[in-house]
């Protein structure tokens, strides 16, 4: 890996305020870099606010401030987002930053000093929300804008262009021959696309008269530079372009732009041409990631489907949020946000899968280790297995970041998390505690403790205050350790105190929506059994066989897959186990009389089978809602569990 990193998110408009597409791709960005920082590069991540241009102007209008004002209000949205996800960017860059301006000017003058900037009467028509000019050859539908589809306005004027359709064959040219410079390659024949037809030289100023609020021309007072254009030169201005020339060498080229696919022309045509005008080098890769869908929608203002990423840390987390935007969404592509596929993935990954097997080892820790990370002894074959799984996760996480496949590294990591609770149901430490064979269980708690801490690293550049409160609970405090040590790490958890600090994350309790759903079943169910009574009481009188029942009479019973969250005791019952147990997203306590055969810390994380529309009863004055089934052997109890992972929730028979 490179040690050199530097990424760019785009500067987003301050004409309102942050909605999910800027909070992805930024947090996108912050995951990034802290990842390659834990790989042991140097990272450097900027991002920022494009301030100029007609949209903010008009902003400004309706508010009734300056467009300074607008903007110095607006930024302040974007400041505190980013500090409430956890953005740990090195540099916020504003456009209206008078070094920003200068270095703008700088470009201008040069450019126009070596007649790549001349003045010429444009005609062609003029879309405000995209602040760009399109000719007649753009448009395929009337006069409408070809990417917001809203309508133009037609203009005639004075403006100065900048030569760009000199560099069209150059630029075809350069993409051909460097595969890794527009990512997705999809992407990369969408500008070829582009680029089949001829490229027109480029409009880059506006005059005062229409537009006052940019950057004035250093050449003529009487205009005013065109915002992309001043916004992409950002990329170089943030890092010393111009006036530091160490720091520029060090950081450019950037390793990545990131960017939204609808500005995919701004960043693939403009932005190079631009630079090989200037003489600097290409950055290596310009990413343009897909949209946040609500169905088949993208999210929009004008169809009222825009989710406020404010609004979902403070409900869910700041961590859980972050979680669900680098998990869900496969860089490139498209992906759908509802609240139902963030519920399922937090309950499933991060309650049951992660939270489970954290609070699984601490209490095995306190209960039969006083509190205190013991000293492993013996490695057997189940510590090799559980290394493998999280060495998997090393060298895949890895890989995935350099083919920015950041969703399959994400899942590696949690399947090292799985293995973690299938290393407790192989190993059984409540068994070795039950038989005094506390070697074997000092090193099986050890080395299930040691596995947590390393998934800890691994994940803390998506979910930062959450690995740090894993850490807290294995009783580290402070921790410099990256990813590119982990492989090597020696043991440093023995002796450490471990404490309970509750649930890592809460469940989140699904709404009875479903219990609805399954009412309305049921009711249904219920009248197709009525219409057949008639028939069931013939067939039993006329049944010579004791105890038989009709398929009928088996499908009355509803059996559903459970996985068990919690179990306690129940005080002054012998043989009773209360469980919390969550059935395809529904909270659920059952009593179980199982407590002679399992420990509670046996049957937690356990997928089992549940009698799911049992009428709810009350045994020992606790309400049981369902019953467990088990079958009673020669050596005990045995609960019915499933071969292989099934989701909770899942009708059995």
């Amino acid at each position: 890996m490179d040690n050199n990193f530097y990424i760019t998110t785009p500067i987003y408009y301050v004409n309102d305020k942050p909605h999910i597409g800027h909070a992805y791709t930024t947090v996108l960005a912050d995951v990034l870099t802290r990842f390659n920082r834990s790989l042991g590069a140097d990272a450097f991540f900027l991002t920022g606010t494009d301030e100029h241009g007609q949209k903010v102007e008009k902003a400004a209008k309706e508010h009734n401030i300056t467009p300074q004002q607008q903007c110095d209000e607006t930024v302040i949205r974007f400041k505190e987002l980013w500090d409430k996800l956890e953005i740990t960017h090195d540099k916020f860059i504003r456009t209206t930053d008078d070094a920003h301006k200068a270095v703008v000017c700088q470009v201008l003058q040069d450019l126009f000093d070596r007649d790549l900037i001349y003045k010429a009467e444009y005609k062609g028509h003029y879309c405000v929300p995209c602040e760009r000019f399109f000719t007649d050859k753009d448009f395929e539908n009337g006069t409408l804008c070809p990417e917001c589809k809203r309508e133009t306005n037609e203009i005639v004027e004075s403006n100065y262009f900048f030569r760009m359709s000199q560099y069209q064959e150059w630029l075809i040219d350069y993409i051909n021959t460097n595969p890794e410079f527009i990512q997705p390659s999809f992407r990369a024949n969408e500008t070829l696309g582009f680029l089949k037809k001829p490229l027109g030289d480029l409009c880059i100023s506006r005059p005062k008269e229409r537009l006052a609020w940019g950057i004035e021309l250093p050449f003529d007072a009487d205009y005013v530079c065109y915002v992309w254009f001043d916004a992409l030169i950002n990329y170089i201005s943030g890092i010393g372009y111009g006036s530091d020339d160490a720091q520029f060498n060090q950081r450019w080229p950037a390793s990545y732009h990131l960017i939204g696919k609808d500005i995919l022309t701004t960043h693939t045509v403009y932005w190079p041409t631009m630079l090989k005008a200037m003489g600097v080098e290409m950055p290596k890769t310009i990413f343009a990631h897909g949209w946040w869908l609500v169905g088949r929608d993208k999210m929009s203002k004008s169809l009222g489907n825009v989710v406020n990423p404010m609004d979902m840390a403070e409900e869910y987390g700041v961590d859980a949020f972050r979680y669900f935007l680098m998990a869900e969404m496969s860089l490139g592509q498209d992906a759908s946000f509802t609240e139902e596929a963030f519920t399922r993935r937090y309950n499933s990954d991060l309650a049951n899968d992660l939270g489970n097997m954290l609070s699984r080892t601490v209490k095995m820790i306190m209960r039969q280790c006083e509190w205190i990370i013991p000293t492993p002894g013996p490695a057997t074959e189940a510590e090799a297995e559980l290394t493998a799984a999280v060495e998997q996760a090393i060298e895949k996480m890895a890989e995935s970041l350099h083919g920015m496949k950041l969703e399959q590294g994400i899942e590696s990591i949690m399947n090292a998390v799985r293995a973690c609770n299938r290393y407790m149901e192989k190993t059984a430490p409540w068994t070795l505690a039950k038989k005094g064979e506390t070697e074997r269980l000092n090193t099986v708690m050890y080395n299930a403790a040691d596995a947590m801490w390393k998934v800890s690293v691994l994940m803390e550049p998506v979910m930062p205050g959450k690995m740090a409160e894993l850490r807290d609970a294995l009783g580290i405090e402070q921790s410099d350790v990256g990813i590119a040590d982990l492989s090597n790490a020696a043991n440093c958890l023995t002796g450490n105190k471990v404490k309970d600090n509750g649930s890592l994350f809460q469940r989140i309790v699904v709404e009875d929506k479903a219990k609805t759903l399954q009412q309305e079943k049921q009711a249904q169910q219920q009248a197709k059994q009525a219409a057949k009574a008639k028939q069931k009481k013939a067939q039993k009188a006329s049944s010579t066989v004791t105890g038989l029942i009709t398929i009928d009479d088996f499908f009355k019973t509803e059996l559903k897959t459970a996985k068990v969250i919690d179990a306690e005791k129940v005080e002054g019952a012998d043989k009773l186990l209360k469980l919390q147990i969550d059935v395809g997203g529904e909270a659920r306590q059952l009593i179980a009389g199982i407590a002679q055969s399992y420990t509670p810390e046996a049957i937690i994380g356990k997928t089992v089978v549940v009698v799911a529309n049992l009428k709810p009863a009350k045994i020992r004055g606790v309400e049981s809602q369902g019953m467990l089934l088990a079958a009673k052997g020669s050596d005990g109890l045995k609960i019915i569990t499933v071969d292989g992972y099934v989701d909770s929730g899942v009708s059995v028979g």
